[in-house]
Protein backbone atom coordinates (compact mmCIF):
# COMPACT_ATOMS: atom_id res chain seq x y z
CA UNK A 1 0.00 0.00 0.00
CA UNK A 2 2.89 2.54 0.99
CA UNK A 3 4.78 1.89 -2.60
CA UNK A 4 1.52 2.96 -4.16
CA UNK A 5 0.95 5.33 -2.26
CA UNK A 6 5.06 7.13 -2.60
CA UNK A 7 4.42 6.13 -6.93
CA UNK A 8 1.07 7.90 -6.42
CA UNK A 9 3.14 10.92 -5.45
CA UNK A 10 6.15 10.26 -7.64
CA UNK A 11 3.56 10.66 -10.86
CA UNK A 12 1.91 13.57 -9.05
CA UNK A 13 5.20 15.74 -8.87
CA UNK A 14 6.34 14.49 -12.40
CA UNK A 15 3.21 16.09 -13.51
CA UNK A 16 3.21 19.13 -12.18
CA UNK A 17 6.99 19.76 -12.89
CA UNK A 18 5.85 19.13 -16.72
CA UNK A 19 3.24 21.08 -16.67
CA UNK A 20 5.15 24.14 -15.70
CA UNK A 21 7.10 26.32 -18.68
CA UNK A 22 10.00 24.76 -20.25
CA UNK A 23 11.47 28.61 -21.28
CA UNK A 24 10.60 32.02 -18.97
CA UNK A 25 11.23 34.95 -20.73
CA UNK A 26 12.54 38.10 -19.02
CA UNK A 27 12.16 41.72 -20.06
CA UNK A 28 14.27 43.80 -18.98
CA UNK A 29 15.77 47.84 -19.45
CA UNK A 30 19.52 48.84 -19.85
CA UNK A 31 19.73 50.01 -16.45
CA UNK A 32 21.96 49.14 -13.52
CA UNK A 33 18.37 49.25 -11.43
CA UNK A 34 18.18 45.50 -12.61
CA UNK A 35 21.42 44.57 -11.94
CA UNK A 36 19.90 41.05 -10.41
CA UNK A 37 18.94 39.88 -13.85
CA UNK A 38 22.47 40.29 -14.99
CA UNK A 39 23.91 38.78 -12.33
CA UNK A 40 21.38 35.63 -12.57
CA UNK A 41 21.88 35.64 -16.70
CA UNK A 42 25.50 35.16 -15.61
CA UNK A 43 25.61 32.42 -12.73
CA UNK A 44 22.87 30.32 -14.05
CA UNK A 45 20.76 31.17 -10.64
CA UNK A 46 17.50 30.98 -12.42
CA UNK A 47 18.07 27.46 -13.92
CA UNK A 48 20.08 26.43 -10.24
CA UNK A 49 16.74 27.30 -8.61
CA UNK A 50 14.61 25.83 -10.98
CA UNK A 51 16.47 22.34 -11.13
CA UNK A 52 16.42 22.25 -7.20
CA UNK A 53 12.56 22.78 -6.66
CA UNK A 54 12.08 19.75 -9.78
CA UNK A 55 11.90 21.88 -13.04
CA UNK A 56 15.45 20.78 -14.66
CA UNK A 57 16.80 22.35 -17.71
CA UNK A 58 14.54 25.29 -17.83
CA UNK A 59 15.63 28.01 -20.73
CA UNK A 60 15.84 31.69 -19.58
CA UNK A 61 15.75 34.20 -22.26
CA UNK A 62 16.25 38.06 -21.89
CA UNK A 63 15.19 40.60 -23.99
CA UNK A 64 15.80 44.91 -24.14
CA UNK A 65 13.43 47.17 -23.69
CA UNK A 66 13.61 51.04 -23.27
CA UNK A 67 10.56 51.71 -20.89
CA UNK A 68 7.55 49.72 -18.74
CA UNK A 69 5.09 50.81 -21.56
CA UNK A 70 5.89 48.59 -24.55
CA UNK A 71 7.41 45.90 -21.84
CA UNK A 72 3.46 45.66 -20.47
CA UNK A 73 1.97 45.60 -23.86
CA UNK A 74 4.71 42.51 -24.50
CA UNK A 75 3.24 40.70 -21.19
CA UNK A 76 -0.23 41.29 -21.86
CA UNK A 77 0.39 39.44 -25.67
CA UNK A 78 2.08 37.00 -23.63
CA UNK A 79 5.14 37.73 -25.62
CA UNK A 80 6.89 37.39 -22.46
CA UNK A 81 6.40 36.17 -19.15
CA UNK A 82 8.01 38.64 -16.14
CA UNK A 83 8.91 42.19 -16.88
CA UNK A 84 10.75 45.11 -14.72
CA UNK A 85 10.31 48.98 -14.71
CA UNK A 86 9.39 51.81 -12.39
CA UNK A 87 6.69 51.62 -9.61
CA UNK A 88 4.52 53.08 -12.10
CA UNK A 89 4.82 50.59 -14.69
CA UNK A 90 3.74 48.03 -12.04
CA UNK A 91 0.64 50.24 -10.40
CA UNK A 92 -0.23 51.16 -14.31
CA UNK A 93 -0.85 47.71 -15.20
CA UNK A 94 -1.90 46.60 -11.90
CA UNK A 95 -4.74 49.09 -12.27
CA UNK A 96 -5.95 48.26 -15.80
CA UNK A 97 -6.05 44.59 -14.69
CA UNK A 98 -7.54 44.53 -11.49
CA UNK A 99 -10.49 42.35 -11.08
CA UNK A 100 -9.82 40.68 -15.28
CA UNK A 101 -8.66 37.24 -15.82
CA UNK A 102 -5.49 39.42 -17.31
CA UNK A 103 -4.52 40.13 -14.03
CA UNK A 104 -0.95 41.49 -13.01
CA UNK A 105 0.79 42.01 -10.11
CA UNK A 106 4.42 42.52 -8.37
CA UNK A 107 7.39 39.77 -7.71
CA UNK A 108 9.23 41.63 -5.92
CA UNK A 109 11.46 44.93 -5.75
CA UNK A 110 14.90 44.96 -7.16
CA UNK A 111 16.85 47.73 -6.12
CA UNK A 112 16.90 51.11 -4.16
CA UNK A 113 18.95 54.04 -5.39
CA UNK A 114 18.51 57.84 -6.22
CA UNK A 115 17.03 59.22 -9.57
CA UNK A 116 18.64 62.67 -10.65
CA UNK A 117 17.31 65.79 -12.74
CA UNK A 118 20.11 66.66 -13.96
CA UNK A 119 20.57 70.51 -16.04
CA UNK A 120 23.28 71.88 -18.20
CA UNK A 121 21.54 75.57 -17.12
CA UNK A 122 22.93 77.55 -15.22
CA UNK A 123 19.87 79.35 -14.46
CA UNK A 124 17.69 76.29 -13.06
CA UNK A 125 18.46 75.56 -9.68
CA UNK A 126 15.36 73.93 -8.80
CA UNK A 127 12.25 73.10 -10.26
CA UNK A 128 10.82 76.48 -9.59
CA UNK A 129 13.65 77.81 -12.15
CA UNK A 130 12.34 75.65 -14.75
CA UNK A 131 10.79 77.47 -18.24
CA UNK A 132 9.25 76.78 -21.18
CA UNK A 133 12.73 77.32 -23.03
CA UNK A 134 13.86 74.06 -21.09
CA UNK A 135 12.68 70.47 -21.68
CA UNK A 136 13.61 67.02 -19.65
CA UNK A 137 14.52 64.17 -21.59
CA UNK A 138 13.37 61.08 -19.61
CA UNK A 139 12.33 57.39 -20.29
CA UNK A 140 8.83 58.19 -21.08
CA UNK A 141 6.37 60.41 -20.54
CA UNK A 142 3.44 60.32 -18.18
CA UNK A 143 4.28 56.57 -17.10
CA UNK A 144 7.87 56.80 -16.07
CA UNK A 145 9.05 56.31 -12.64
CA UNK A 146 10.93 60.21 -13.55
CA UNK A 147 7.61 61.22 -14.86
CA UNK A 148 5.72 60.50 -11.90
CA UNK A 149 8.53 61.46 -9.57
CA UNK A 150 8.29 65.37 -11.34
CA UNK A 151 4.81 64.85 -10.87
CA UNK A 152 4.71 64.80 -7.24
CA UNK A 153 7.67 66.93 -7.09
CA UNK A 154 5.51 69.82 -8.75
CA UNK A 155 2.62 68.56 -6.92
CA UNK A 156 4.49 69.63 -3.51
CA UNK A 157 5.49 72.98 -4.84
CA UNK A 158 2.86 74.33 -6.69
CA UNK A 159 -0.02 71.68 -4.77
CA UNK A 160 -1.95 68.80 -5.98
CA UNK A 161 -3.72 70.28 -8.57
CA UNK A 162 -0.80 71.81 -10.54
CA UNK A 163 0.76 68.38 -10.49
CA UNK A 164 0.92 68.27 -14.61
CA UNK A 165 2.26 71.76 -14.78
CA UNK A 166 5.55 70.24 -15.66
CA UNK A 167 4.61 67.84 -18.29
CA UNK A 168 5.41 70.16 -21.62
CA UNK A 169 8.36 70.23 -20.57
CA UNK A 170 9.43 66.23 -21.05
CA UNK A 171 10.42 64.40 -23.75
CA UNK A 172 10.74 60.44 -24.31
CA UNK A 173 13.94 59.41 -25.06
CA UNK A 174 16.14 56.29 -23.80
CA UNK A 175 19.08 57.08 -20.79
CA UNK A 176 21.77 56.15 -22.92
CA UNK A 177 20.49 58.77 -26.00
CA UNK A 178 19.45 61.24 -23.46
CA UNK A 179 22.96 61.09 -22.12
CA UNK A 180 24.51 61.35 -25.50
CA UNK A 181 22.56 64.71 -26.46
CA UNK A 182 23.04 66.00 -22.76
CA UNK A 183 26.84 65.98 -23.25
CA UNK A 184 26.54 67.09 -26.56
CA UNK A 185 24.60 69.97 -26.20
CA UNK A 186 23.19 69.28 -29.75
CA UNK A 187 20.08 67.06 -28.32
CA UNK A 188 17.51 69.74 -28.45
CA UNK A 189 17.00 69.47 -24.25
CA UNK A 190 18.58 70.85 -21.47
CA UNK A 191 17.58 68.43 -18.63
CA UNK A 192 17.70 64.84 -18.56
CA UNK A 193 16.09 62.85 -15.81
CA UNK A 194 17.54 59.03 -15.93
CA UNK A 195 18.95 56.34 -13.61
CA UNK A 196 22.26 55.28 -12.73
CA UNK A 197 25.02 55.03 -14.54
CA UNK A 198 23.74 57.56 -16.83
CA UNK A 199 23.07 60.31 -14.75
CA UNK A 200 26.56 59.34 -13.18
CA UNK A 201 28.00 59.84 -16.31
CA UNK A 202 26.20 63.32 -16.84
CA UNK A 203 27.50 64.45 -13.38
CA UNK A 204 31.26 63.86 -14.97
CA UNK A 205 31.06 66.88 -16.71
CA UNK A 206 31.31 70.70 -14.66
CA UNK A 207 28.51 72.02 -17.34
CA UNK A 208 26.06 69.43 -15.52
CA UNK A 209 24.11 70.16 -11.75
CA UNK A 210 21.45 68.06 -9.97
CA UNK A 211 18.21 70.50 -9.91
CA UNK A 212 16.05 67.31 -8.37
CA UNK A 213 16.66 64.35 -6.23
CA UNK A 214 13.97 61.26 -6.15
CA UNK A 215 14.65 61.10 -2.61
CA UNK A 216 13.67 64.72 -1.82
CA UNK A 217 10.35 63.56 -2.77
CA UNK A 218 9.57 60.42 -1.97
CA UNK A 219 12.46 59.43 0.45
CA UNK A 220 14.34 55.81 0.09
CA UNK A 221 12.42 53.76 -2.78
CA UNK A 222 12.39 51.27 -5.27
CA UNK A 223 13.44 52.42 -8.20
CA UNK A 224 12.91 49.10 -9.70
CA UNK A 225 10.27 46.18 -9.77
CA UNK A 226 9.24 42.99 -11.25
CA UNK A 227 6.12 41.62 -12.61
CA UNK A 228 4.05 39.09 -13.88
CA UNK A 229 0.71 37.90 -14.86
CA UNK A 230 -1.89 35.69 -12.07
CA UNK A 231 -2.09 33.51 -14.92
CA UNK A 232 1.68 32.93 -15.15
CA UNK A 233 2.04 32.98 -11.25
CA UNK A 234 -0.74 30.23 -10.44
CA UNK A 235 0.41 27.88 -13.22
CA UNK A 236 3.96 27.65 -12.62
CA UNK A 237 4.27 27.54 -9.04
CA UNK A 238 7.98 25.73 -8.79
CA UNK A 239 9.23 28.36 -11.36
CA UNK A 240 7.81 31.51 -10.12
CA UNK A 241 9.57 30.23 -6.05
CA UNK A 242 12.77 29.85 -8.02
CA UNK A 243 12.54 33.03 -9.52
CA UNK A 244 12.01 34.98 -5.92
CA UNK A 245 15.05 32.74 -4.84
CA UNK A 246 17.02 33.67 -7.82
CA UNK A 247 15.99 37.70 -6.99
CA UNK A 248 16.76 36.99 -3.97
CA UNK A 249 20.30 35.17 -4.08
CA UNK A 250 21.57 37.92 -7.02
CA UNK A 251 20.74 40.65 -4.54
CA UNK A 252 23.07 39.14 -1.46
CA UNK A 253 25.91 38.49 -4.61
CA UNK A 254 25.50 42.04 -5.44
CA UNK A 255 26.25 43.11 -1.36
CA UNK A 256 29.37 40.78 -1.41
CA UNK A 257 30.73 40.96 -5.10
CA UNK A 258 29.82 44.70 -6.68
CA UNK A 259 32.96 44.66 -8.29
CA UNK A 260 32.10 41.57 -10.47
CA UNK A 261 28.40 42.42 -10.51
CA UNK A 262 29.16 45.18 -11.91
CA UNK A 263 31.70 43.42 -15.08
CA UNK A 264 28.40 41.55 -15.74
CA UNK A 265 26.54 44.49 -16.08
CA UNK A 266 29.32 46.06 -18.38
CA UNK A 267 29.46 42.90 -20.47
CA UNK A 268 25.61 42.61 -20.98
CA UNK A 269 25.54 46.10 -21.97
CA UNK A 270 28.67 46.76 -23.47
CA UNK A 271 28.66 50.10 -21.74
CA UNK A 272 32.05 51.94 -22.17
CA UNK A 273 32.15 52.86 -18.69
CA UNK A 274 34.97 52.52 -16.38
CA UNK A 275 34.87 49.31 -14.09
CA UNK A 276 36.03 51.04 -11.23
CA UNK A 277 33.07 53.67 -11.93
CA UNK A 278 30.08 51.22 -11.97
CA UNK A 279 31.56 49.60 -9.21
CA UNK A 280 30.94 52.82 -7.16
CA UNK A 281 27.70 52.76 -8.40
CA UNK A 282 26.94 49.64 -7.49
CA UNK A 283 27.84 50.07 -3.70
CA UNK A 284 27.34 53.49 -3.76
CA UNK A 285 25.39 55.44 -0.77
CA UNK A 286 21.51 55.19 -0.98
CA UNK A 287 21.90 52.11 -3.35
CA UNK A 288 20.25 48.91 -1.94
CA UNK A 289 19.46 45.89 -4.22
CA UNK A 290 17.11 44.31 -2.30
CA UNK A 291 13.05 42.61 -2.91
CA UNK A 292 11.68 44.81 -0.21
CA UNK A 293 9.68 46.82 -1.66
CA UNK A 294 9.54 50.75 -0.66
CA UNK A 295 7.45 53.87 -0.95
CA UNK A 296 5.32 51.84 -3.92
CA UNK A 297 2.32 52.50 -1.61
CA UNK A 298 2.94 56.02 -1.64
CA UNK A 299 3.19 56.75 -5.61
CA UNK A 300 0.30 54.78 -5.95
CA UNK A 301 -1.50 56.66 -3.97
CA UNK A 302 -0.53 59.35 -5.52
CA UNK A 303 -1.31 58.05 -8.65
CA UNK A 304 -5.11 57.55 -7.71
CA UNK A 305 -5.39 60.98 -5.97
CA UNK A 306 -4.78 62.28 -9.40
CA UNK A 307 -6.65 60.72 -11.52
CA UNK A 308 -3.92 58.61 -13.10
CA UNK A 309 -5.36 55.01 -12.38
CA UNK A 310 -8.91 54.28 -11.29
CA UNK A 311 -8.25 51.61 -8.79
CA UNK A 312 -6.96 52.37 -5.32
CA UNK A 313 -4.13 50.42 -3.41
CA UNK A 314 -5.64 49.99 0.34
CA UNK A 315 -1.65 48.58 0.86
CA UNK A 316 1.37 47.67 -0.57
CA UNK A 317 0.20 44.11 -0.55
CA UNK A 318 -2.50 45.19 -2.93
CA UNK A 319 0.39 45.58 -5.78
CA UNK A 320 2.57 42.15 -5.14
CA UNK A 321 1.50 38.29 -4.71
CA UNK A 322 1.24 37.03 -1.27
CA UNK A 323 5.16 35.42 -1.95
CA UNK A 324 6.61 38.13 -0.51
CA UNK A 325 4.18 39.57 1.95
CA UNK A 326 6.54 38.64 4.99
CA UNK A 327 8.78 41.29 3.61
CA UNK A 328 9.03 44.78 6.09
CA UNK A 329 7.62 46.50 2.43
CA UNK A 330 6.10 50.23 2.43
Amino acid sequence: MRFFAAFALLIASVSLAKAEVAEIRIAQQTSIAFLQFNVMKHRGLLEKHAAAAGVPDLKVTFATFNGSDAMNDALLAGAVDVVSGGIPGLVIIWAKTHGTSREVKGISAMARMPSLLVSRNPAVKTIRDLTAADKIAMPSVKSSTQAVLLEMAAAKEWGEANFEKLDPLTVAMAPSEATTGLLSGGGGFNAAFTVPPFQDMQLKDPAMHVVLDSRDVVGDASLSVGWTSKAFHDANPRVYRALIAAIEEASAFIAANPREAAGYFIADTKTRSDPEVVTGIVSGQGVVYSAVPKATAKMAGFMYRVGRIKVEAKSWKDLFFPDIHHLPGE
